[in-house]
């Protein structure tokens, strides 16, 4: 038979073990770190407000400047600011007096921080002269009042029936004074001016006019001559 102070001995053995195991799984869970995402938070995928089929006249400092058409408008506030226009949006800005500036119109339509507006798709202007732009991209910085893009931009002056294409479009905020780089386009030539030119220098019948000639000194001498002859 095994001593009874022997048993006892391994007992406390054996329990001890368990407990110096036990400790060393605790520590282990309390230093264990677990990666775990952050709470997705609705606001982050939902628009805060919806609208559909609107027409809204929006001021700036307490004036009404701009006229915004569009189908559907999202407002996101998380992470920023943004209005989205899905569907695509027709914008007029108004000068002081309340005349159209110009208006544009584009496919899809985003304004960031209520500070730059991002237009892409078929996205057309028209200026208060009757200029026309299309291209597929165009930025609006509301404070600093320019408009640019990157990409191929085609103007067209219906008034003169001229046209210019070309990249890298900058602009003044009303459209009326623009650059663009890698440019090229056409003038036509007025025929009607080539005509009423040709007409000047010619009659009614369409024979060329002679304008009066001066009288040579030659011609001079010969009449003196014969005028001094016949006194005689």
């Amino acid at each position: 038979m095994v001593p009874k102070m022997e048993i006892q001995i391994n007992r406390v053995h054996t329990l001890a073990l368990v407990l110096t195991l036990s400790l060393a799984a605790c520590l282990g869970c309390q230093s264990k770190h677990e990666h775990i995402a952050p709470a997705v938070d609705g606001r982050d995928s939902l628009p805060f407000l919806t609208a559909h089929g609107i027409s809204n006249l929006i001021s700036d400092s307490g004036i009404i400047s701009y006229k915004i058409v569009a189908e559907d408008w999202f407002i996101y506030t998380q992470p920023r600011q943004d209005w989205v226009f899905p569907k695509g949006l027709f914008l007029e800005k108004f000068d002081t007096t309340f005349h159209v500036n110009w208006y544009v119109q584009s496919d899809t339509a985003y304004c960031h921080d209520n500070r730059t507006w991002e237009l892409r798709g078929r996205v057309v202007v028209l200026n208060r002269d009757g200029d026309l732009f299309e291209t597929e991209e165009l930025f609006w910085d509301m404070d600093a009042h320019q408009l640019w893009n990157n990409v191929y931009m085609c103007i067209t002056k219906p008034s003169t029936n001229q046209q210019l294409k070309g990249y890298r479009f900058r602009s003044n905020e009303q459209m009326t004074e623009y650059s663009i780089n890698n440019s090229a386009g056409y003038t036509p030539m007025n025929e009607n001016k080539d005509n009423d030119a040709q007409a000047a220098s010619s009659g009614s019948d369409g024979t060329i006019n002679d304008a009066p000639k001066r009288p040579s000194q030659a011609d001079d001498r010969k009449n003196s001559t014969s005028t001094s002859n016949s006194f005689r």
